[in-house]
């Protein structure tokens, strides 16, 4: 083709405009997956030392949870004497969940049932059931831990925790899991919208910098009594439906050491059911709107945007364009091989979670491969979810804008 036949000539100024936005951000998304090998490795079990016994309360907060709860509480159970008291706290469950937990009691004294106080006004339901069992644990508790009801806990999974945090002197830590999933549609969803948690904060194990890029997870938080005593209990994330990230910033503003490990191979855990409930609840969620500045939510999406998302469109799209009779420009074919070293970079970080994910005997395992080309679609719902703040949660209706 003559150099002089150039039907398109602005593609080149948009290829320019898309490197310099885009350039920076695969810099930082650089920065943050190179802690990778570095980072803190994965908690091993562990047996208690006699210092520990009796150090730890224990909070499940339920709310209609009887289908998962079982596995949750079997996995308590077997945690040994470092576990002083198992206190399951009920909002009013319709489906059977207390016949559940009183099940258990007759094998595990130190399982005990409460029934919360009604859901005061400005507070999310989850919060408010863990302050309200925190106000009722023993105060000779060194360490309070919050486990929710579809977790499943592994044997050596808090005295690892509590060993841990003690020699190293943090006072609050949460465990990334390792994920349980069963359907298609969710071995093709999850990963991409997991993805987006570790390219905004880094692998779990990573540094975490400053208090506004703390992450954490609820599902094993674990925090010094004193600590919890000292920021009034949960009132600072009452109105987040991302508390756990709400009070892990608020912690670490306040100067307390927090931490967010891998926790793979002493937690697992089964979020949801299938595809559909993966992108209503958890896609809701992961903006973490509550836990910071509307300009870092939507800096943040921005980010993945340009580095998760865009890539799946330009890609396929510029080498269809190779077809085209247009000049293959410097800026064109360097926006190229950005994106292209993108995607690879991704199927890569495929490869980094796995071990994230129990797919032993699961049908259809194959299908996480795919995953990746959910990228686009996780993003999304992070942009949508940014848009709005839920009023339905966990089976509460909260007020719009509450």
């Amino acid at each position: 083709m003559s150099a002089d036949v150039a039907p398109f000539p602005w593609l080149s100024s948009i290829a320019v405009v898309l490197l310099t936005v885009q350039l920076p951000m695969v810099a930082v998304l650089l920065g943050r997956l190179v802690q990778g090998p570095f980072r803190r490795a994965p908690l091993a079990p562990s047996r208690p030392s006699p210092d520990l016994l009796g150090t730890v309360s224990v909070v499940v907060p339920t709310l209609n949870e009887a289908a998962r709860l079982g596995p949750c509480l079997e996995g308590l159970s077997h945690q040994s004497y470092e576990v002083r008291e198992i206190l399951v706290v009920d909002s009013r469950s319709t489906d059977g969940t207390q016949a559940v937990v009183k099940a258990h009691q007759t094998s595990e004294p130190r399982l005990r049932l409460l029934t919360d106080d009604p859901l005061p006004q400005g507070w999310v339901g989850r919060p408010w059931a863990l302050d309200f069992g925190f106000r009722q644990t023993s105060a000779a508790s060194t360490w309070v831990l919050g486990v929710d009801a579809d977790t499943h806990p592994q044997p050596g999974l808090v005295a690892a925790l509590a060993q841990a945090m003690g020699d190293e002197g943090y006072d609050l830590v949460s465990l990334a899991p390792r994920f349980i999933l069963k359907h298609p549609g969710e071995l093709w969803l999850q990963p991409a919208l997991l993805m987006t948690l570790v390219y905004r904060f880094g692998p779990a194990g990573s540094p975490s910098g400053s208090a506004q890029r703390v992450m954490a997870n609820g599902q094993c938080f674990m925090v010094r009594r004193s600590l919890l005593t000292q920021l009034d209990g949960y009132r600072a994330a009452a109105t987040s439906f991302c508390d756990d990230v709400t009070l892990a910033r608020y912690a670490a503003a306040q100067g307390a050491r927090v931490g967010f490990w891998d926790g793979t191979r002493l937690l697992k855990v089964r979020m949801y059911e299938g595809m559909a409930e993966t992108w209503r609840e958890w896609g809701r969620s992961l903006d973490l709107k509550d836990a910071a500045p509307a300009a870092q939510v939507w800096w943040d999406w921005m980010f993945l945007a340009l580095v998760q998302g865009l890539p799946w469109v330009l890609v396929p799209g510029l080498l269809g364009m190779q077809q085209l009779p247009i000049p293959w420009s410097l800026p064109l074919q360097l926006l190229l091989a950005v994106n292209a070293g993108l995607l690879l970079v991704r199927l890569g970080m495929q490869t980094a979670i796995a071990s994230a994910y129990d797919l032993k005997g699961v049908a259809g395992a194959w299908i996480f491969w795919l995953s990746p080309l959910a990228d686009l679609a996780a993003v999304v719902r992070i942009g949508m979810s940014s848009l709005r703040r839920p009023t339905r949660w966990r089976g509460r209706e909260y007020p719009a804008g509450e």
